[in-house]
């Protein structure tokens, strides 16, 4: 376990899967702590892939199971460099990965923690000698409410004006071809009640902001800032007090789809030697902030 420190800001990473476990800015935990009776997780990092792949992935004619959100979740990482407030951990691929995904990599994580914000940063390296396709994202569940507000009267805020109208998931985890409502006010202000979130995740794909707000009746605030992730989600079970701030660069196989990893929508491909990087800043804001 490692604590990062700045200031009365701490943050909490274990080496499983360099997955944050908790998040305090003053006196306001911020991070959900998991629940084995709702969710286990807390803010799992999401790699080779996001979301499903249709009866596993497909690469050269051959099948591999990889599953839900690939398996970087699942993998120990290495502390390369750690300062008081900032710390980069690193996993690569090994016989067990490649079982299921045939590539070599390195994947880094990156968290730093600010007085009022926590930053995580993916990197991506394709350490073999062909193209390499992957996604990946970040899947941080957070306090609903948090500090002293009421999960009443809660919305989401876009940064830019984004479509009302969302795709349905389909029967295991698949993006549906047909589309359903969400009751977004002048295109940019998401009420948040039970109704919108009931189903599924509520997805963003090819969202036009790069921010959003998760705000409070009180006035108190999470503000997510995006960095190399075009995709965003929101997910919950409710009624469970935690709201998860989804970004991704990919997302769940199309309905129907039966192609490559290559030609899957959504995946990104690093040829030999070459590097990605995707970051978020998560930003807490005081009701005293924001007026």
């Amino acid at each position: 376990m490692i604590e990062l420190v700045c200031g009365e800001a701490r943050l909490r990473i274990a080496a499983l899967g360099a997955e944050a476990l908790a998040w305090r800015v003053d006196a306001t935990e911020l991070l959900w702590p998991g629940d084995p009776a709702i969710w286990p997780e807390i803010s799992p990092i999401l790699f080779p892939v996001v979301g499903w792949t249709r009866d596993g992935a497909r690469v050269g004619g051959r099948q591999f199971a990889l599953g839900l959100h690939g398996f970087a979740r699942r993998q120990t990482f290495v502390v390369e460099r750690v300062e008081a407030d900032f710390v980069r951990m690193v996993a690569r691929d090994d016989d067990e990965t490649r079982a299921v995904y045939p590539f070599a990599f390195r994947f880094a994580v990156e968290h730093r923690v600010r007085a009022s914000e926590w930053e995580v940063t993916l990197e991506v390296s394709n350490t073999g000698d062909v193209p390499m396709p992957y996604a990946c994202g970040l899947h941080p569940g957070f306090n609903w409410p948090f500090g002293a507000g009421k999960r009443e009267g809660a919305s989401i805020r876009f940064a830019q004006t984004e479509s009302a109208e969302v795709p349905d998931i389909a029967p295991g985890g698949l993006i549906a071809r047909t589309r359903h409502a969400v009751p977004l006010r002048e295109g940019r202000v998401l009420p948040l009640d039970e109704a919108p979130l009931a189903q599924d995740a509520v997805c963003f794909l090819d969202a036009a902001s790069r921010a959003l707000t998760f705000q409070q009746a009180d006035g108190s605030a999470l503000e997510m800032t995006l960095d190399g992730f075009p995709h965003l989600a929101l997910w919950t079970r409710p009624p469970a007090p935690y709201l998860c701030l989804e970004a991704w660069t990919g997302y769940s196989d199309p309905e129907g789809f039966a192609g490559d990893l290559f030609e899957k929508p959504g995946m990104s491909v690093l040829a030999p030697g070459a590097s990605a990087r995707h970051s978020a800043i998560y930003r807490f804001h005081t009701p005293s902030d924001r007026t």
